[in-house]
């Protein structure tokens, strides 16, 4: 078989959505799976359906990537977008044909700098991780490239700046997709540091300031790369040799932060597409984490050790569904400030995309350093709950029993702390001072394993046994707990 590529598509007579030539008008640092299902494909669908007509050039942000396996496929690959939408099982393949090429700026730095001449580019879209946007002081002007992404970032502005500074209109509008909260101010902010540190003058600080438009924005799509077991078949099925193919699942959602004139910009909304550009992300991202990763970390600890595996199967078992959309609709979604009906129809996308049959969600992996995961994605919610309405909310607080049950740990190994569900061993994963608070503390009973936990201000920032009753009710689920199983109590709450 060929290897993919626009030739081979055209011997096939492929009759499906291609946009051989077209400006490049998109920059983007990031060549992996998560971008280019994600960016890249919302890109795609707008060259298609709102006449975008842009292309993409990608930019390895690390020295090893896959700049050569892209410029051999001339850009393209085959997208897999797979799961349940409104109660029904989607499989959608799809070629994205709006990436041009990939630079490695390791070796050829100039082919970036390059990029700054081209009076069509536009947009800068990135996602390096959330350890990408770091300000190192260590980074100089003279490297090539910086090693940190936003250094580089800013030797390409000053690029721009000193071809096009004098021109309006010849800015960037930067979509940074880090999983950090305010990733598009934090980036500008190390973007300035640079500026400064590099002295690169007063003018260029004025201008990143006044002709770029950082967006924050909140990314939502479980992406699952490349599918190694599949790959043959799918090859074979294609007709061609595709070693670029990218899955993820159907559900898709993008807030941009940025003024009301992107609107017309980027036409999102006439292509279609679950993009929301509003001048505040951060109610979609207090949804995201509070129902979607609230949702996770209150339900996976008691399910695991209910005996549950993967987040399909206990969406499978009416008591710990019961359980999770209780927590939900009943304790999380009146803690929230969008509108009610909005918040309901994201909590019920959340329930299907836990039933995907295409992703083998491991519980033990979503379990790893629950502790931090529990602070931010569901104390926010018990904290608000109890503020609202003066009491608590029951499946909230038995979640943190069900965090403690699942930390009490049996012996430290290697690994970390290992602990038992009957008499099979699991590894609890966390920081090191957290697997050692609660190595030290396995022989309390509950009411002082309790008190203990509750009172760690390290764990939580503040101290929760002042919470009205919650100490009471957290010792008393996890006597329960020893003596029923997680399990039960979940039965108790449906």
């Amino acid at each position: 078989m060929k290897k993919l590529c626009y030739a081979t598509l055209k011997e096939q007579g492929y009759g499906g959505y291609l946009l051989e030539k077209a400006p490049e008008r998109v920059l983007q640092f990031g060549e992996g799976n998560f971008l280019r299902a994600f960016v890249d494909y919302f890109i795609d669908m707008m060259n298609e359906k709102a006449g975008f007509n842009s292309k993409v050039v990608l930019c390895q942000p690390i020295a090893p990537g896959l700049a050569p396996m892209i410029n051999e496929q001339e850009g393209l690959y085959t997208l897999y977008l797979r799961g349940f939408e409104n109660g029904q099982k989607v499989n959608d393949k799809r070629i994205i044909s709006c990436v041009s090429r990939c630079l490695n700026p390791y070796e050829d730095f100039q082919s970036l700098l390059d990029c700054a001449k081209n009076p069509d580019l536009r947009y800068i879209a990135c996602n390096t991780t959330e350890a990408g946007i770091v300000y190192d002081p260590s980074c100089q002007y003279t490297d090539r490239p910086a090693a940190s992404y936003p250094g580089k970032l800013t030797q390409f502005l000053y690029e721009r700046f000193r071809i096009f500074g004098k021109e309006k209109g010849k800015g960037f509008v930067v979509l940074s997709c880090e999983l950090i909260d305010d990733n598009g101010r934090e980036l500008e902010k190390c973007v300035l540091s640079y500026a400064d540190q590099w002295k690169l003058g007063a003018d260029f600080i004025s201008w990143i300031k006044e002709e770029n438009i950082f967006c924050s924005t909140l990314v939502d799509r479980i992406v699952t790369g490349y599918p190694r077991s599949e790959a043959d078949a799918l090859n074979q099925e294609n007709g061609y040799i595709d070693n670029l193919i990218d899955t993820g699942e159907v559900f898709g959602f993008w807030v941009i932060e940025g003024p009301e004139s992107l609107k017309e910009e980027l036409p999102f909304e006439k292509a279609g597409l679950p993009v929301i550009i509003t001048d505040n992300h951060k109610p979609y991202k207090q949804r995201k984490v509070r129902i979607l990763n609230g949702a996770h970390t209150s339900m996976v600890l008691g399910a695991y050790l209910a005996g549950q595996d993967i987040v399909r199967d206990c969406m499978h078992d009416e008591v710990i569904r019961g359980f999770m959309n209780k927590t939900i609709y009943e304790e999380i979604i009146p803690t929230l400030t969008l509108p009610e009906e909005e918040l309901k129809g994201f909590a019920a996308s959340v329930t299907e995309r836990f039933q995907n049959p295409f992703i083998d969600h491991a519980l033990l992996s979503i379990a790893l350093n629950s502790t931090s995961k529990w602070k931010a994605r569901v104390m926010p919610s018990l904290k608000g709950y109890v503020e609202k309405f003066g009491r608590l909310p029951e499946c909230i607080c038995a979640s943190l029993a069900f965090y403690i049950a699942f930390y009490t740990g049996d012996h430290m190994s290697a690994e970390g702390l290992t602990g038992l569900r009957g008499t099979e061993e699991y590894v609890i994963k966390d920081d090191a001072n957290v697997l050692e608070f609660y190595d030290a503390h396995k022989n309390d009973d509950a009411a002082a394993l309790t008190h203990a936990v509750l009172s760690n201000t390290a764990f939580w920032g503040e101290d929760l046994t002042v919470i009205p009753q919650l100490e009471k009710f957290v010792a008393d689920t996890l006597k329960t707990i020893k003596e029923k199983g997680t399990y039960e109590v979940m039965k108790a709450y449906c």
